[in-house]
C-alpha cells in the first residue's frame, strides 16, 4: 500500500540570542529607561518521529477500516470514555454520570470548558448529533453497530447528554469508547453517502493533538494542544512517516530517522536486542489481536445485490474442502518462522486475551496432510490428470485458490508462501497476490471478490464487535468477510447482547465460537504478540510496564520527553 517515503520537513529556526555571546550594552540616553533584559533563546520544538508501515485509510471516523486511522483518532478526537492499558475505563467527555435502575437511561454531564480544535465550544449537542449520525449512517462499516440499542440521544442542555436503551446492556461502556465525537458545525448537514464521502481533511477535534498534514501513503504531521482541558502533550509535534517495506522501517531507527516503530518482522528481533541505543519491547498489544485466513463463503443467496461479486471458489463451499484445509495448515510453522515464535495457536476469532470470553474448551484440528488428502478423496476431489492439482467432483474447475494480502503486514507474505506449500501436499493449488489495503478492502467487503484473505483484527475489550462480524445482518454493511450465515449463531448475538448475568453471557460466547469452529468459518493461525522498539536517546517516559504494549497510544505520546 505504501510506495513512498516522507522526506522529513527540517525545521531551522535562528536563535535570538546565544548565552555569552550578547555585545556590550550601549551606553544610555539621558533620561532613557534602561533597556530589559535580552531575549532568551527560541527553542526548537520537540518533534518526535514515528514510523508505521501503513498509512490511515481515511480521516472520516465513520468511514474508516485500517488501524492506522483509528491510532489518529485517538489522538485527534475524544469519547465519552477512555480505554486504559490495563482494560479499566475512565471518563473522558464526562465528569460523571448517573444510570437508571433499569439500566436503560444514561445520563452524562460533560466536562467544562471543553473547545474544539478551531476554537468553538464543544457541547450536549456535539455529542448527540455524533451518536445520531453514526446510528444513521449506513455506510458506516463499523460503528453503527455499538448504536444498536441506542433508542434516543438528546441534549437536554449544553452539558448534559442522555442516552436512552432500548434494553439494558452489559457493556456500555465498551459501546462509546470508540464513538468519536465530531463538531456539528462541520458536519452538520451530512447524512448517507455524503457523510461516508466525507474527506474529513482539516480534522477538527477535540483531543490533545490537532492536524497539521497529511499526505497518503507518506506522512501525518500532528501539533500538541497545549491547552488541552484533560491532559496536553509534553512534546511539541508528532509525525508518523510511512515506509514502503518493513526491512526501511527497521533500518529508519536503528540510524535515527525515527524515533519510535509501531511494528516490524519479527525476524528483526535478534539484531534490535543489541542495537545501540535501542529498546525492543515484546508483549501483548493493547487491542488484543488476531491474525485470520478468511474463507469466501457467499452463495446466490447471501451475495448481497447492490455490491456483491461474490467470486469465491465453488470448493470453499463445501465444509470437507475447508476441514482438510485447517488439517493441511501447519501453524506451528507460520509462527516458529514469520514471528519467531512469538505467538500462540488460534481458535476462533475471539483471542485468548480476552480472557473469561474464550472458549479455551475447543480441541483444534491437528495438522495432519495425510488425513486431509483423505477427506478431499472421500469427498471426490481427484487429480484425474496428474498434475498435482485437485479438481472438483465435477470436473469443471480445478482446486486452485487465490490468497490475498495486505501488502504492509509483516508477517502474511512469508505466510502465505507456507500456506501455498502446506495446501499443495493435498492437491490444492494456491496464486498468491499481495495487495495494498485499500485494494484489499475493495475485493473483500462486501464484494466478496476473493477466495482467500490473511488478514486480521485488533479485538475491543468486549467480545460483542467480533461477534457481529460473522452474523447475518452485517454481510451487506462490509462488516462481515466471509459472507458466513448461521440462525442458531444470530440468535445467540441478539441474546448475548442483553444478557446481564455475566456468567449466562459467557456460556452464550462459547457456544457461538463452538459453532463457528465446527463451521470452519476461519482458520486462525496465530494470536500474536505486539513488538514494538524506540530509541533511548530521544525520548523517554515510554509507557511499557502497563501490561500491555502500544506505544502508539495516548498512555505514551501524552507523556513522552525529550531526552535531557
Amino acid at each position: 500500500m505504501y510506495r513512498r517515503m516522507l522526506h522529513f520537513v527540517i525545521f531551522t529556526i535562528l536563535l535570538l540570542a546565544l548565552a555569552g555571546c550578547s555585545p556590550p550594552a550601549a551606553p544610555q540616553a539621558a533620561n532613557q529607561p534602561a533597556e530589559g533584559p535580552a531575549a532568551p533563546a527560541q527553542a526548537e520544538p520537540s518533534v518526535l518521529r514515528i514510523g508505521w508501515a501503513g498509512s490511515p485509510d481515511t480521516l472520516n471516523p465513520g468511514a474508516a477500516v485500517l488501524t492506522e486511522a483509528y491510532t489518529l483518532f485517538e489522538l485527534l478526537y475524544d469519547a465519552m470514555f477512555q480505554l486504559q492499558l490495563d482494560g479499566s475505563y475512565t471518563l473522558e467527555l464526562a465528569e460523571s454520570y448517573e444510570l437508571s435502575d433499569d439500566g436503560t437511561v444514561w445520563t452524562f454531564h460533560l466536562r467544562p470548558g471543553i473547545t474544539w480544535h478551531d476554537g468553538q465550544p464543544l457541547t450536549a449537542a456535539d455529542v448527540a448529533f455524533s451518536y445520531n449520525l453514526y446510528q444513521a449512517t449506513e455506510g458506516f462499516p463499523f460503528l453503527p453497530v455499538y448504536t444498536d440499542y441506542f433508542d434516543s440521544v438528546e441534549a437536554p442542555d449544553d452539558s448534559t447528554v442522555v442516552i436512552t436503551l432500548s434494553e439494558a446492556i452489559p457493556n456500555m461502556e465498551s459501546q462509546l469508547v470508540f464513538l468519536y465525537v465530531l463538531p456539528e458545525h462541520i458536519w452538520g448537514g451530512l447524512e448517507g453517502d455524503a457523510a461516508v464521502e466525507f474527506e474529513n481533511a482539516a480534522m477538527i477535534g477535540s483531543g490533545p493533538f490537532k492536524m497539521v498534514e497529511n499526505s497518503q501513503n507518506q506522512f501525518v504531521h500532528l501539533a500538541a494542544v497545549k491547552d488541552h482541558y484533560l491532559q496536553a502533550p509534553k512534546v511539541d509535534e508528532v509525525i508518523f512517516q510511512t515506509f514502503d517495506n518493513q526491512d526501511a522501517l527497521v533500518q529508519a531507527l536503528k540510524t535515527g530517522q525515527v524515533d519510535m516503530i509501531t511494528e516490524m518482522p519479527n525476524t528483526a528481533v535478534p539484531a534490535l536486542r543489541n542495537e545501540a541505543n535501542v529498546q525492543l519491547v515484546i508483549g501483548p498489544p493493547a487491542a488484543p489481536s488476531v491474525s485470520d485466513i478468511i474463507f469466501n463463503l457467499t452463495n446466490d443467496e447471501t451475495c448481497p445485490p447492490d455490491d456483491g461479486v461474490c467470486s469465491g471458489h465453488p470448493a470453499l463451499q463445501d465444509r470437507n474442502v475447508r476441514l482438510a484445509l485447517a488439517h493441511a495448515t501447519d501453524k506451528q510453522q507460520i509462527i516458529d518462522v514469520t514471528l519467531l515464535g512469538l505467538g500462540a495457536p488460534g481458535l476462533t476469532l475471539i483471542p485468548d486475551s480476552l480472557g473469561v470470553f474464550y472458549n479455551s474448551s475447543l480441541q483444534d484440528y491437528a495438522y495432519d496432510p495425510a488425513l486431509a488428502n483423505q477427506i478431499l478423496d472421500d469427498a471426490g476431489y481427484k487429480d484425474s490428470n496428474g498434475d498435482g492439482t485437485r479438481e472438483m467432483p465435477d470436473g469443471s474447475q480445478e482446486l486452485t485458490l487465490r490468497i490475498n494480502w495486505p501488502s504492509d503486514s509483516t508477517w502474511a507474505q512469508r505466510g502465505a508462501e507456507l500456506l501455498a506449500q502446506n495446501w499443495a501436499q493435498v492437491g490444492v493449488k494456491a496464486e498468491l497476490q499481495a495487495l495494498d489495503s485499500d485494494a484489499l478492502t475493495s475485493i473483500c467487503c462486501p464484494t466478496f471478490d476473493f477466495d482467500v484473505i490473511l488478514w486480521g483484527w485488533g479485538s475491543d475489550p468486549d467480545p460483542a464487535f467480533l461477534l457481529s462480524v460473522m452474523t447475518t445482518d452485517e454481510i451487506p454493511t462490509g462488516t462481515s468477510e466471509t459472507g458466513y450465515t448461521n440462525a442458531e449463531y444470530d440468535e445467540l448475538y441478539r441474546k448475548q447482547a442483553v444478557e446481564l448475568d455475566q456468567q449466562k453471557r459467557i456460556e452464550m460466547i462459547w457456544r457461538m465460537q463452538e459453532i463457528v469452529f465446527d463451521d470452519i468459518v476461519y482458520i486462525i493461525p496465530f494470536y500474536g504478540q505486539a513488538v514494538q522498539a524506540y530509541r533511548t536517546d530521544r525520548f523517554t517516559g515510554w509507557q511499557t510496564d502497563a501490561g500491555k504494549i502500544a506505544l502508539e497510544d495516548p498512555s505514551s505520546l501524552l507523556v513522552v520527553e525529550p531526552v535531557k
